[in-house]
């Protein structure tokens, strides 16, 4: 369904409620957007929505008044701890947002609550909260709400609470698949009541999200929102029509010299500079700091916990600045009059390309952005084109550029936190280069890796594995000793100095994290690396049998054939088998249904090669064992027999040993048992 129709909140064909109306008046929204016209009247009579619709397009209040609207409608009031809304969203930063927007319609309606159930805080504390106020609309991230499901010990059942929801929300639900929330979703909808009327929202659709709505929805009006005016060659640009597209050819040395002087000469203008890696934030961020004078810089990204609500919450409150940040900023997050979208690194899929962009040019807004790519890289603006109808101009040359990489190389001198994020940048940003979706155009083979270095501002190349055994003539070191580089926190410099001072003392060097031969790009999956070892384990367990065993093992099996061709007697079997030579291991008959310790144990064949012992009265597995030789015998004829087959176990046994005539456990290497018979299953 496409519908291009906008207006006033009078002209939608359901009626909204005087309050609503009386909030839209004063938050100044006057006119609808293409989405929530289309989207609010299915939704408020009880259809399933899947919309798609472009970044910045004012999906949030699509959604945001059809909830209202329905737990209004409902026949039965809700009570405290009665759910009737949910709305899961993939970042703190949205759910925030989100509940801000929420906050401000439910103001003129006390009889709902709202709770926000986010990371970054105490989950003890949201418990109390919710068992206190109560809460019937939920706006949550994937993984905190899964973790209230489980809160039962806790005095809070969540999953009783939500039994009377009426409406689901999953915003930019294709992230949501994207970063690993599948397994969390499922368990979540696994505990959400069916008949309940189910939004899925987002700014571009994928295959993933296809399965979520046919699992998900029942019949739902699918709806794809295109934007006033554009041309039919462009009708499925998927970025904003007043947004301009720019990109700029530079080398990699060249990079962050061009990046100030451009933040320089917009100084008075909002800025979000992305970057591929927390690294890169980290130690980027703290160079403009120094380096752009009088300007707010702030850093965030996926690991910091605490801090990332109260920076996002000042960055949306100023009127100029810089926001260096990683792809957690990428979707949804409405920052007011952004000017520009700054993308020092390319994202790592295509999609995300199209989410940073979105960031400016919000709500018919005008916006820029800007992304510098390496001269190997500029075949990615024809990709962009095609692949997510993307496209861009050529940028003028940046004019006015400095270099301004000596004064970075001073600060790491100055202090060994900035020496260090400096090498941590470098090796994530290889790694990150390393997985980019787009392979063929960003190539780490192709890397110029001495050229990215002097970008980086590095005194010395860092020990990784993609730079073994080459040399970099191009690279010229600092004639400084990294390693008498301080500390400017005293108490950093003294931790260091004592870890060098017990490394002297000991000779220990460093633990390398890294595999030796295998550059970290080529390195196998730990499940992989598992499986290996495993695999290894079993055959030496199985396969481990000394000379002397292995002779001992072999004249038990003539006596056996023996006494099946009836050349000696069971009397002389007994007599051989105890009297010949003394092993250093120690010979153990297991009889079947023999108790030993209290336990009865049963051994059953597996294969021509390996047995199972197992103990009958926990029904527990003690081990598989190899069979030696992997050869079947006639019966012994001895007591308590009630098979015709025997055979020699020899290996690392879990399983019980002689001690004196009497048996008792242990877990002893390469202890040999003759089982006179086993039973078969």
């Amino acid at each position: 369904m496409a519908n291009t129709a906008d207006g006033t909140w009078d002209s939608l064909p359901v009626k909204l409620n005087e309050k609503i109306l009386e909030t839209l008046d004063e938050l100044k929204f006057t006119h609808m957007t293409p989405v929530q016209s289309a989207c609010i009247p299915l939704f408020m009579s009880n259809k399933d929505v899947a919309a798609e619709a472009v970044t910045g397009s004012g999906k949030t209040l699509a959604f945001v008044i059809p909830i209202i609207e329905l737990l209004l409608k409902r026949e039965e009031k809700l009570k405290k701890m009665q759910v009737g809304a949910l709305v899961v969203t993939p970042t703190r930063e949205l759910a925030l947002q989100i509940s801000e927007v929420m906050e401000q319609f439910i103001q003129k309606f006390p009889q709902f609550t709202q709770i926000l159930l986010i990371g970054g805080s105490n989950p003890i504390e949201d418990v109390e909260k919710f068992k206190d106020q109560g809460a019937n609309i939920v706006i949550a991230t994937p993984g905190r709400l899964e973790d209230m499901f489980r809160r039962k010990s806790d005095g809070l059942d969540l999953a009783s609470s939500v039994k009377s929801l009426d409406v689901l929300v999953l915003d930019e639900a294709d992230r949501l698949l994207d970063m690993g929330f599948e397994a969390s979703l499922n368990t979540i909808l696994s505990y959400l009541p069916k008949q309940r009327r189910t939004g899925l929202f987002s700014a571009t659709q994928t295959q993933e999200l296809e399965k979520l709505v046919r699992a998900g929805l029942r019949n739902p009006v699918r709806i794809t929102v295109k934007e006033k005016g554009l041309a039919a060659a462009a009708a499925t640009q998927k970025t904003p029509s007043r947004l301009s597209n720019y990109y700029t050819i530079c080398r990699s040395e060249d990079k962050f010299n061009n990046l100030v002087a451009f933040l320089r000469q917009h100084k008075h203008e909002k800025h979000l500079v992305f970057f591929s890696t927390c690294a890169c934030v980290e130690y980027y961020g703290r160079a403009l700091e120094v380096l752009v004078k009088k300007v707010t810089v702030h850093c965030i990204h996926g690991k910091m916990k605490n801090k990332r609500n109260s920076i996002f919450a000042d960055f949306r409150t100023l009127k100029s600045g810089i926001l260096v940040c990683t792809d957690v900023m990428a979707r949804g997050i409405d920052i007011p009059d952004v000017n520009w979208v700054l993308q020092y690194d390319p994202p790592s899929s295509a999609s995300a390309f199209v989410h940073r962009c979105g960031r400016t040019a919000r709500i018919g807004n005008y916006g820029n952005a800007l992304v510098f790519l390496l001269p190997m890289e500029e075949s990615y603006v024809n990709f962009l084109s095609i692949n997510q109808k993307c496209p861009l101009q050529k940028m003028n040359p940046i004019s006015d550029v400095v270099d301004v990489l000596p004064k970075v190389k001073a600060m790491a001198v100055a202090d060994r936190a900035m020496f260090d994020r400096g090498m941590r940048a470098f090796v994530s940003y290889v790694q990150a280069y390393a997985k980019h979706e787009c392979s063929l155009i960003f190539r780490v083979k192709d890397l110029d890796f001495a050229s990215l270095a002097r970008g980086f501002a590095l005194l010395r190349l860092p020990k990784m594995p993609e730079l073994r055994g080459k040399t970099f003539p191009d690279f010229t070191e600092m004639t400084v000793d990294t390693d008498t580089i301080r500390y400017k926190d005293k108490n950093r410099e003294k931790q260091r100095q004592k870890m060098l001072a017990e490394q002297k003392d000991k000779m220990i060097l460093p633990k390398k994290n890294f595999q030796k031969n295998k550059a970290w790009s080529k390195q196998k999956t730990k499940k992989e690396r598992r499986k290996k070892k495993d695999a290894k384990r079993k055959h030496d367990e199985g396969s481990d049998v000394e000379d002397e065993d292995m002779k001992e093992l072999l004249n038990d099996t003539r006596l056996l054939k023996k006494l099946k061709k009836g050349q000696i007697s069971e009397e002389d079997f007994e007599t051989q088998l105890t009297s010949g030579p003394k092993s250093k291991h120690k010979t153990v008959v297991i009889w079947p249904g023999e108790k030993t310790c209290h336990q009865t144990l049963t051994v059953i064949p597996q294969s021509k090669t390996n047995v199972l012992v197992r103990n009958n009265l926990t029904n527990r597995s003690l081990r598989r064992i190899r069979r030696f030789p992997p050869y079947n015998y006639s019966s012994t004829g001895q007591k308590g027999c009630k098979s015709k087959n025997s055979f020699f176990i020899s290996g690392h046994l879990s399983i019980i040993t002689s001690r004196d005539g009497h048996f008792c456990r242990g877990f002893h290497f390469g202890v040999k048992c003759i089982v006179q018979s086993f039973t078969n299953r």
